[in-house]
């Protein structure tokens, strides 16, 4: 058995703690294994195990992926989770299964071209998660949260995406509780059901507030070089 295996039974041992601790149903949970910069390799012996989720940071690294790794695993999920560039719209539409960090009027518009198109020839469309910039820190991604409902709104009614819930990345010096909450109220405000917060530092956290999908890189593939 490789450490990333073996890594990867006592993190979802320790979701299924978390969400028996907050009162949970068994399945509220989902592990989104973040891939991001590890060789097919490397995450082969994960899908092997039975993962099926995956987050990839960069449209060109998953890009030298994913397609071979689907040939083997048909039902691997694939989530962009790192910042979107507006120019890389077409390839991540057609290379992944969710992408949760839509986060402004242009990349949205341009997502809505290419979803269209999409449709048109008949092909998988993705589902998208809203970035919420929860600490409003300059260098982050992500709408503010007093701009994210009419964000949201928009990009339903003016660009027909299929927003299905919200994502964020707390602080990395504030405590992540009230980042959590607030993205837990937001998402419950505008009707969302999908909730993509916490990391390898914070996930237990994250379950007790309310998170739909935890984010874990660290804690199965181990430090990054």
């Amino acid at each position: 058995m490789s450490d990333a295996v073996s890594r990867l039974a006592e993190v979802r041992a320790a979701i299924a703690a978390a969400t028996v601790e907050a009162k949970r149903p068994a399945d509220a949970v989902t592990l989104v294994a973040v891939s991001k910069t590890f060789p097919i390799e490397a995450i082969e012996p994960v899908l092997a195990a039975g993962q099926r989720v995956f987050g990839e940071n960069y449209v060109q690294d998953a890009k030298g992926k994913w397609p071979e790794l689907r040939q083997r695993y048909p039902n691997a999920e694939v989530h962009m989770i790192g910042p979107l560039q507006s120019n890389k719209a077409k390839e991540a539409v057609a290379l992944f299964d969710v992408i949760e960090t839509l986060d402004r009027p242009s990349l949205a518009k341009e997502l809505a071209k290419e979803v269209a198109k999409a449709k048109a020839a008949g092909a998988r469309i993705p589902r998208f998660l809203v970035q919420v910039n929860t600490g409003a820190e300059p260098q982050k991604g992500g709408v503010l949260p007093e701009e994210a409902d009419a964000f949201i709104r928009a990009c339903r009614e003016e660009h027909g995406l299929t927003v299905e819930g919200l994502m964020c990345i707390p602080p990395a010096d504030e405590p992540p509780a009230p980042h959590f909450a607030l993205l837990t109220t937001m998402a419950r405000r505008n009707g969302l059901s999908v909730i993509s917060m916490g990391m390898s530092a914070d996930y237990p956290i994250a379950i007790a507030m309310g998170a739909t999908h935890v984010r874990v890189g660290s804690a199965i593939f181990g430090a990054r070089g």
